[in-house]
């Protein structure tokens, strides 16, 4: 035991490095599609990371427990690599007894639980602010109507794109507070409060609707809605006005007053979590590894023709069709992100009734045709509109589910 504790750092480092190389492809994924923010949030922790008083060794662990939990039962790899970052986190803090809760959101912010979140959520924002928009200017400016993102100034239509949401800018306003944050911090030798930051956070969030909401206002005004330098000067500026700014003069309010906690080394240094949290993420390291069968073919309504299908990949079937283009997908596909990504401009979202359930229809638009789109989850016949609803059946009960979009160039419903 003691030998253990006398070359702990140099265990738990070549214990990373195993879990690490044994999940490579998952990691190197996972840096790819953010890689500047995980860096950041590492760094982050590195340096700002101070002792605390309360004992993180089990939260930590629970949150690992969860998504690994999760990760096992749907094979998400990037909650997955999620649960890595925490689990590192878990081990800097056992071997040094500091942690940052401001880096810790920061992790959160770029992982895939609040890339899902927020993509969910966009065109409902972004429609919202539109709508605010539209009745700031109805009476100053010859606005006829709106149609979700479209606006129609004149008889001249002025559409605002997704990238006009500004929205792409979220996580650099909370990256920019959680480096003044930590500034903060350094400077004055002290720590936030869990409070403080959670205020702080979401006065971030208050100005940045604020920054999107002057952004398309200053967009309209100039009649500028194509992707040019204008349009993404003018981006800047807002961001750099109505978030920078206001954040530096908010910033001198929030002052920290917790003292940083004194311990001996080996206070945070237990072994019962830690040896539990190496069995939870080397156990779902080596269950992720396994091919998993999707079945999205299963219990298939009949109306849906597949002698005509294809298979796109292991997780896309396509049924084209004269009148319609149909996609069976796992639930892990969004139509939304999947439409945005190949050049279609979504101009309304909204839920609406189909034979007495709930689906989403989608209107979007793509070199002047517009398009109707229909999708919604699918399992025992039932069709349900919630992500999170479908995955709870399938963690717990694990029903073959899956994703049912039509699309096509008059409303089918």
């Amino acid at each position: 035991m003691k030998l253990i504790f006398q070359y702990k750092n140099a265990i738990a480092i070549l214990i990373l490095i195993c879990l690490l190389v044994l999940n490579t492809n998952i990691v190197l994924s996972g840096l790819d599609s953010n890689l500047f923010g995980v860096v950041f949030s590492i760094v982050l922790f590195l340096i700002g990371g101070r002792k605390t008083s309360f004992n993180m060794n089990y939260t930590l662990l629970a949150f690992i427990f969860v998504l690994e939990f999760i990760s096992f039962r749907l094979h998400i790899k990037s909650l997955h690599f999620l649960a890595l970052s925490l689990f590192t986190c878990f081990l800097y803090y056992s071997l040094t007894q500091k942690f940052s809760y401001i880096a810790f959101i920061c992790i959160l912010l770029f992982s895939s639980l609040f890339n899902t979140f927020f993509d969910y959520l966009t065109v409902e924002i972004k429609q919202t602010l539109c709508y605010g928009v539209y009745l700031t200017l109805k009476n100053f400016l010859p606005i006829t109507k709106i149609e979700g993102v479209n606006f129609y100034i004149n008889n001249a239509k002025i559409t605002i794109d997704t990238a006009c949401m500004g929205l792409s800018m979220f996580k650099s306003g909370l990256l920019a507070g959680a480096f003044l944050l930590t500034l903060e911090e350094r400077k004055q030798q002290k720590l936030f409060s869990v409070k403080q930051i959670f205020l702080f956070c979401c006065l971030i969030i208050g100005l940045n609707v604020i920054s999107n909401y002057f952004r398309i206002v200053t967009l309209i005004l100039l009649e500028c809605t194509q992707e040019n330098t204008l349009h993404h000067s003018i981006g800047l500026l807002c961001f750099m006005f109505y978030q920078i700014i206001p954040m530096l003069f908010f910033i001198r309010f929030f002052k920290p007053k917790n003292q940083e906690a004194i311990k001996t080394n080996s206070a945070c240094f237990i072994f019962l979590p830690i040896i539990s949290a190496i069995i939870i993420v080397l156990s779902t390291s080596l269950e992720i590894k396994k091919e998993l069968k999707h079945d999205l073919l299963e219990k298939l309504n009949p109306t849906y023709n597949i002698k005509k299908g294809v298979w796109i990949s292991k997780e896309v079937f396509k049924i084209a069709t004269p009148e319609k283009l149909i996609y069976i997908k796992t639930p892990s596909h969004n139509p939304l992100i999947c439409w945005t990504g190949t050049g279609y401009k979504i101009i309304e979202s909204k839920i609406i009734s189909s034979n007495n359930e709930k689906i989403w229809q989608v209107r979007m638009e793509k070199n002047n045709i517009e398009y109707f789109s229909y999708w919604w989850y699918e399992c025992d016949d039932k069709k349900y509109i919630s992500l999170v609803e479908i995955l709870l059946i399938k963690l717990f009960h694990n029903k073959s589910v899956r994703l049912v979009n039509q699309t096509s160039t008059t409303k089918l419903l």
